[in-house]
């Protein structure tokens, strides 16, 4: 005879499993946070900024990909602006602290994603991608007639300035750890969002944006928002990224880098935390070994094909496949 079944024990084996599963990411985030800590004695640390600007570029992106389900094609055109404004102010406004600039940036880029976002929100799907695409093509020629860029050859001798006006950045050290509290800094913000009401209603989009709205979400509100929040932290990753290298590039507006942050989000894996760094990481590593050695003119190739080989076999990316090897491993 079957045994009724007892709810508090089912809240109660939930509850377990939750626990459990708060510990696990405690302790991940622990070992990750203790080893960016000491990265920069083991690695170089110019190296490790580059990582933490992408990183924070294909969180940025996941935030309106892999939770809200919008695809764009058109982000590099916030990564670039927020380094253009940077750099364009720090290089001409000799009193302008650099935490100021970095500011500026990710404030022009804001401004731009909300423009951005307000022209092509009600289109869904590929038409939705391909207005973005457009619209960024549209900010890219702009970089490359503006007198105030440095058209093909981008800007160079950005200065990195002092913190607070008593922390030199120029000492690679100091910017190391200046970017990397600046990068769990946002990391922790879009942990804090996906997880609030706000989070929720975004993956209800993403998963039927049509029920949602039969349940009285104004959609497209939510889908602004996200945007923006995406759009600002882009231009953030953009800003910090021209005061590391000192340089804004015309590359960082091409619908190419566009392409490269969706690579890291699907290789990472999308719709998780930390997915986007995790692809970001593997995308930069493989760029640099590549173009040390014989291969270097076959980068965009294996990357294609690293694409093509995570879409057709690992779609849930590195850290989706981990997460069910766990799940289905250790419950």
């Amino acid at each position: 005879m079957n045994q009724p079944v007892n709810s508090a024990d089912i809240h109660k084996a939930i509850v377990e499993q939750q626990a459990a599963q708060d510990r696990r990411k405690m302790i991940l985030n622990g070992v990750l946070l203790v080893f960016l800590l000491a990265a920069p004695f083991m690695m170089y640390p110019v190296f490790l900024m580059k990582i933490l600007c992408f990183s924070l570029f294909a969180v940025a992106f996941n935030l309106l990909f892999g939770f809200t389900g919008l695809l764009s094609f058109g982000h590099a055109a916030f990564l670039a602006t927020g380094g253009y404004t940077t750099g364009y102010l720090l290089s001409n406004y000799s009193g302008l602290t650099t935490e100021m600039g970095i500011l500026a940036g990710t404030l022009a880029s804001t401004v731009l994603g909300l423009g951005f976002a307000l022209l092509s929100i009600r289109r869904q799907g590929i038409y939705f991608a391909m207005v973005t695409l457009a619209l960024a093509q549209l900010v890219f020629f702009f970089f490359v007639q503006s007198p105030f860029t440095g058209g093909e050859d981008g800007m160079h001798g950005i200065p990195r300035g002092e913190l607070f006006g008593l922390i030199s950045l120029d000492d690679n050290m100091n910017m190391y750890y200046f970017v990397l509290a600046v990068f769990i800094g946002c990391y922790l913000l879009v942990q804090r969002v996906v997880s609030s009401p706000y989070g929720q209603v975004l993956k209800s989009i993403k998963q039927n944006e049509a029920r949602a709205v039969s349940l009285g979400y104004n959609v497209d509100r939510y889908k602004v928002l996200a945007f923006v929040i995406s759009a600002a932290l882009a231009g953030l990753a953009g800003s910090m990224k021209s005061v590391v290298f000192q340089l804004a590039s015309l590359n960082d507006a091409h619908w190419h880098m566009s392409g490269e942050v969706i690579l890291m989000t699907l290789v990472g894996g999308m719709g998780t935390l930390l997915g986007p760094v995790v692809g970001a990481t593997f995308v930069v590593n493989v760029e640099y070994q590549l173009s040390q050695g014989p291969l270097r003119d076959w980068v965009d190739p294996i990357l294609g094909g690293i694409f093509v080989l995570t879409v057709l076999a690992f779609r849930s990316g590195i850290v989706g496949e981990l997460q069910k090897f766990v799940k289905k491993n250790l419950g």
